[in-house]
């Protein structure tokens, strides 16, 4: 039988999670039993996800999008309120990492993301950075703008948005996941073609244009469905564990 301080402590270490300056506590968020057999993984904490916790008699919900966030107000009341109490009532864990959770170099959403478009040379977007949250990738080969639109649109079965630029083909990528569209400026200083990310705003049209990089939105949900899907198998290998992940396809 896997203590729950046991997986919580390894997720930790593993993830260097003390190490991130983030918008939400990482790490265990809301505390169950302390035995646990089974880990459901999913993108959100969402009520769906936690009825499926229960369904499955998960002993610990782990997720990229947890609790807690800076600028939420302090009473559990509400929505929020709702999910917390059936965690609570059902005994089950909240497990969340969200910025060290993108920035793993083999189980994160951006190594995920690198690995499904087969990308190589894999660098740092912002090298000032000790462990970055975006990176850089190539393709072996150049390829048009709407060439790679359609390996995009295969890849994570999203409505891609493409916001074009005037460069001819695209072979030097940037990416990251989630919403990190504001990250182009980044992309743009390290002379990418492309930089890919999961939203797009209003302003993301006039950067791709002035700053000459094609933006991709890809879709938040549907970049970062992976991370939580490696770590959950590596917490399944590591302890003998059963882990599940539960997808609720969020078109946004």
């Amino acid at each position: 039988m896997t203590q729950l301080n046991e997986i919580v402590s390894w997720c930790d270490q593993t993830l260097s999670s003390a190490q991130f300056k983030d918008y939400a506590p990482n790490g265990l968020q809301i505390e169950g039993t302390s035995e646990v057999k089974h880990v459901l993984c999913a993108v959100t904490a969402s009520e769906a996800a936690i009825d499926a916790a229960i369904a499955m008699q998960a002993d610990v919900l782990l997720v990229h999008h947890g609790y807690f966030w800076k600028g939420e107000p302090y009473p559990i009341t509400g929505m929020r309120g709702h999910r917390i109490k059936k965690l609570i009532q059902n005994n089950i864990s909240l497990l969340a990492y969200h910025l060290p959770l993108d920035a793993h170099p083999t189980l994160g959403n951006n190594a995920a993301i690198a690995d499904l478009l087969e990308l190589e040379r894999i660098e740092a977007l912002d090298p000032n950075e000790k462990f970055p949250i975006g990176n850089i990738g190539y393709l072996t080969q150049a390829v048009s703008p709407e060439t790679f639109k359609a390996k995009l649109q295969d890849t994570f079965d999203f409505n891609i948005i493409h916001l074009p630029a005037q460069v001819k083909s695209i072979q030097k990528i940037g990416f990251c996941t989630g919403g990190a569209q504001d990250f182009i400026a980044k992309a743009a200083a390290q002379g990418c073609d492309a930089y890919i990310s999961g939203e797009v705003s209003e302003r993301t049209f006039y950067e791709a244009q002035e700053l000459n990089v094609h933006y991709f939105a890809c879709g938040h949900h549907a970049t970062e469905r992976y991370g939580v899907q490696r770590l959950g198998k590596a917490l399944s290998e590591h302890f003998s564990l059963k882990y599940t992940y539960f997808e609720l396809n969020n078109p946004i």
